[in-house]
């Protein structure tokens, strides 16, 4: 491709992408195509010769779109806010065609050097203490890896890397219940194995139960075991509810154990001042992860991971082979050094221009309005009778059911999940869902960038009609 005919097509390009971002909220939001009807339009072998990107769009229009779920949709109210924004994608633009990899200092200064001012940035801007310090990874679930790799290390004072895990099983790892699969997933992948992450009962509002916390460490500790770490999440993926930081901290302390936090989605509502009483019992924290790539329309991947003590975080990870010694090692921060991959993006250009862009008081008023629009809903699914609230909302997610007389759990589980099935094929709305105390229950997150009040009260609408029709 010339640049001529580069130049031509990216002009072209800029038009789709901003007619989908006017459009998108009249197309189907959840894709209805049947397994491998896409699979079977893509040509079984690639072409011999060169095709005009003219006819890529083409096939990109008919045959890839139709399988597309429309995350940006203000209909789309499933699983978590993915969330974007213009200021993002431009951004994402930049950083594409400049193409660099950032895995140490020398290889990108610049982008070094911005990650590191934004992870002050957004540690100051949620309330972290000034000693934290932070780096950019590409998920949660990877933060939370390098968490619980570095808390096995903190634990045999560094010895697993070197000799490896002699007896895993001595090490324990402690989560709550409603906590995220991705610490389950972490624990297999450290050696430290899944038979050794206990599960901690929850309250009535589904936060740890730190009493509960408290018996079963006492309990290990008196069979020979080390409470390695303890996750506490604040805004648990089924209904974001928030654990109590300060008695798990002091916990924590008492035992030895590392504390990491799972502020995944949540975590972006510390930017407002009347949420910072998550943050209570902070100075007890090890390590904490939150997602602007959730809710602070900043496009995947760019997750913030901040720990108390980054030399333990390096020693878990650094690794120095001829080809990556510099002359600047030490003096600056070589962020391969601070996790998994070897490579790295230049994800910190997105966050600085939707910041930017946005401004402080702009991510407030926008997070606060998707908050209160959430409580809206809670009232207005409070005054039906035939509907239920089955959690706390505490942030952007409410959780109910349709909840008729006359039906046993039974029938209402199975009446619920038909209902879920059916508004979410009509492709008017997307809805995912959890079971709460062995209820099938839908959940509605309000949190999309764009959401706005008659989006939610449009789909609420839409949610009582089927209900009730379905009977």
């Amino acid at each position: 491709m010339t640049p001529d005919e580069f130049r031509k097509h990216a002009h072209e390009l800029v038009e789709w992408m901003a007619g989908y971002m006017e459009n998108v909220s009249g197309l189907p939001v959840k894709s209805s195509v049947e397994p491998g009807e896409i699979f079977k339009m893509i040509p079984d072998n690639p072409p011999q010769f060169p095709e005009s990107f003219d006819s890529l769009m083409k096939d990109f229009n008919e045959i890839i779109m139709p399988g597309i779920t429309h995350w940006q949709s203000p209909d789309f109210f499933a699983y978590f806010p993915a969330n974007t924004s213009p200021a993002s994608i431009l951004a994402e633009m930049i950083t594409s065609t400049i193409a660099a990899q950032c895995m140490i200092w020398e290889t990108s200064p610049a982008a070094a050097e911005l990650e590191e001012k934004m992870m002050i940035w957004l540690r100051d801007l949620i309330g972290l203490p000034s000693g934290f310090e932070g780096v950019i990874q590409d998920s949660a679930s990877t933060a939370t890896l390098a968490a619980i790799l570095t808390a096995r290390e903190n634990a045999t004072n560094f010895s697993g890397n070197i000799e490896g895990i002699q007896n895993p099983g001595s090490l324990k790892v402690y989560c709550s219940e409603q906590t995220h699969s991705s610490v389950e997933k972490a624990v297999k992948i450290s050696g430290i194995g899944n038979r050794n992450l206990i599960k901690i009962p929850v309250r009535d509002d589904f936060s740890m139960d730190t009493e509960k916390l408290r018996e079963a460490i006492n309990a290990d500790k008196s069979k020979g075991f080390i409470p390695c770490c303890v996750v506490a999440t604040l805004g648990t993926t089924g209904t974001t509810a928030v654990d109590p930081l300060r008695a798990i901290g002091e916990i924590c302390r008492e035992n030895g154990a590392w504390l990491h936090v799972d502020a995944a989605m949540a975590g972006t509502a510390l930017i407002l001042p009347e949420f910072q009483w998550m943050l209570d019992g902070k100075e007890y924290v090890d390590s904490f992860v939150f997602n602007p790539h959730k809710w602070m329309f900043t496009n995947f991947d760019c997750t913030a991971y901040f720990i108390k003590d980054a030399g333990k975080l390096i020693k878990t990870f650094e690794i120095l082979p001829e080809y990556l010694k510099t002359r600047t090692r030490g003096i600056v921060n070589d962020y391969r050094d601070w996790g998994v991959p070897l490579g790295r993006r230049f994800r910190s250009l997105k966050l600085w221009s939707v910041i930017r862009t946005f401004g402080v008081e702009g991510l407030r008023a926008k997070i606060r309005e998707h908050i209160n629009i959430a409580h809206t809903l809670e009232q207005w699914i409070s005054k039906e009778n035939d509907f239920e609230i089955l959690a706390p909302v505490v942030i952007c997610v409410v959780c109910f059911r349709f909840a008729p007389a006359g039906h046993n759990e039974e029938q209402l589980n199975v009446l619920n999940e038909k209902l879920n099935h059916q508004l979410n094929d009509s492709g008017k709305l997307y809805l995912s869902h959890t079971v709460l105390n062995g209820r099938y229950t839908l959940r509605m997150v309000t949190a999309q960038t764009n959401v706005t009040i008659s989006h939610v009260e449009k789909a609420w609408d839409l949610i009582k009609d089927s209900a009730r029709n379905l009977l």
